[in-house]
């Protein structure tokens, strides 16, 4: 059954170890992150199924990374000392992946020691009180997003009959052109974007994310549309509240925090 859902940033400047003297500009970000951690300990979850766009991707197939041991790697981000293990749900992921091929949806299985980024850091956030968790990593395709909306609906059927409690988190950045000081520069799609996903999330409109345009997404430099669609997939036809616990972007990038929460 499905406990707990949620959508949040990845960035590895919202760990102290990798941006330790600038934690201050990111404040609403931490203390959402904060209270959402409390409410995911709150949920009590066996697993984890972390949505993350950063994991190995392939053009036409979603990817479920099976390792008999996980561990984050925040090297590239200068953080050489990590050490905090992950252990995978072989029965969740064997479940997923037989219940998708009967459905004729793409999925692979991958297999790889090392967490990327855009799972490492939510996970390290969110589950410093919950020592023994386990996780299902998912990554998602090159797709359309009406693919993706599919999928996530037909992977509920699986995580709703599971007599395991799971928790389904999914791992984006909003728009990187928020601004002229924002990693990709400015350009007007990026608060669009960021705005168009606050709505459709707080109005449960997917269709207005449906209609985005190849070429806008291009433009707002984003890397969350397809796990929020996923996202959003396995939330149809749930009884929850959207709740926005923060939103800013204090270094041209737009970090989200919400809380899907379950009636």
């Amino acid at each position: 059954m499905i406990v707990f859902a949620a959508l949040t940033p990845h960035s590895p400047l919202l760990l102290p170890s990798v941006n330790k003297d600038k934690q201050k500009p990111i404040a609403k970000t931490k203390t959402a992150m904060a209270a959402l951690a409390d409410e995911l300990y709150a949920a009590k979850p066996d697993v984890i199924l972390i949505i993350s766009s950063h994991g190995n991707l392939y053009e036409d197939a979603f990817t479920i990374n099976l390792h008999d041991a996980y561990r984050p790697d925040l090297s590239e981000f200068g953080d050489l000392t990590l050490h905090r293990p992950f252990s995978p749900d072989f029965k969740l992921i064997d479940d997923i992946q037989r219940a998708l091929r009967r459905k004729q949806f793409p999925i692979g299985l991958t297999s790889d020691e090392k967490l990327d980024y855009g799972a490492s850091v939510p996970l390290l956030l969110l589950t410093e009180h919950l020592p023994s968790i386990h996780i299902v990593p998912l990554s998602y395709s090159h797709l359309g997003g009406k693919e993706h909306f599919q999928f996530g609906d037909a992977l509920k059927d699986v995580l709703v009959n599971s007599n395991k409690r799971i928790a389904v988190i999914a791992s984006g950045d909003q728009s990187h052109a928020l601004q002229t000081t924002s990693p990709a520069g400015f350009h007007k799609q990026g608060k669009a974007y960021d705005k168009a996903i606050q709505d459709a999330i707080v109005n449960r409109n997917t269709a207005q994310l449906l209609k985005l345009t190849p070429e806008s997404l291009e433009h707002a430099h984003q890397c969350s549309y397809q796990p929020i669609l996923m996202l959003l997939g396995i939330m149809e036809r749930l009884s929850y509240d959207p709740v926005i616990h923060s939103y800013e972007f204090p270094f041209g990038v737009g970090y989200l925090v919400v809380h899907f929460e379950l009636g």
